[in-house]
């Protein structure tokens, strides 16, 4: 998965005007307590980070 996907997703799930602020506010344990821009920033795939996500958010199977 590239960033742009990832934010897409993002997008899709948050809606794109609260994606971006929630990616920098919320600390989600699976990334080893780290927000997901600072696991994003931190070289962590994309993929594993929207994993993470969507497992914080309860999205639908279809989602992942």
């Amino acid at each position: 998965m590239r960033h742009t996907e990832f934010w897409a997703r993002m997008e899709d799930a948050l809606g794109a005007g609260y994606a971006r602020a929630w990616a920098e506010q919320q600390v989600i344990s699976d990334l080893g307590h780290r927000t997901v821009t600072e696991a994003l920033d931190a070289g962590e795939s994309p993929k594993q980070v929207w994993r993470a996500v969507w497992e914080r958010l309860g999205l639908p199977p279809s989602e992942k």
